[in-house]
């Protein structure tokens, strides 16, 4: 074990307006919600997407407690899968129903909505298979859209040196800004 400094950066969207959307994802993927009872599907999400960046915050919570708190109806939680080439000719209006999911569980989004009206975007990651294609920049627009539609009086998330070096300026280039920072200590397995 090796304990390391990490620095913490809250973000929040200052406004609707304020989301800048990124380009055109290189591959296309959708989102599958995950049902409250799958327990082992989200524990599967969460170790594979995030093993690289350390989420260990669940690790130790026992069944009964993720249960409980999966069921909540303030938290909904969607596994991100990619889809293949999109057959049919440009154009074709019915081209995205034909596509069928290739790869399963490339991704993770859970979404909480607190009592002060927020949303916060709780965990939002892919695998590193996937990374490079703009699927970042894609997840985070349907996360801020799904916490807006859901009635988001604000929406806000943290990131941390432990994340992805891509997560904070995907953030920040969304319009996402920094409200506070703050340093601890983690002590990692690897």
């Amino acid at each position: 074990m090796r304990t390391v400094a990490v620095e913490r950066t809250y973000l929040t969207l200052p406004s609707p307006d304020a989301f800048r959307p990124g380009a055109a994802p290189r591959a296309s993927a959708q989102l599958r919600a995950l049902a409250p009872d799958d327990l082992a599907g989200w524990r599967a999400l969460y170790a594979t997407v995030g093993a690289p960046w350390h989420w260990h915050d669940r690790d130790a919570w026992p069944d009964a407690q993720l249960a409980k708190y999966l069921a909540q109806a303030t938290v909904r939680v969607w596994a991100v899968d990619l889809l293949p080439d999109t057959a049919g000719e440009p154009g074709d209006a019915h081209a995205a129903t034909k596509a069928t999911p290739s790869t399963r569980d490339v991704g993770m989004l859970e979404l909480c909505h607190h009592a002060d009206g927020s949303v916060e975007i709780v965990y939002l990651g892919l695998v590193h298979a996937v990374h490079g294609r703009g699927l970042g920049a894609w997840l985070l627009g349907e996360a801020v859209q799904r916490a807006l539609a859901w009635g988001a009086t604000r929406v806000w998330l943290h990131t941390c040196t432990l994340d992805g070096p891509a997560a904070l300026p995907n953030y920040r280039a969304r319009g996402f800004v920094v409200e506070r920072t703050e340093t601890y200590e983690a002590e990692l397995t690897d």
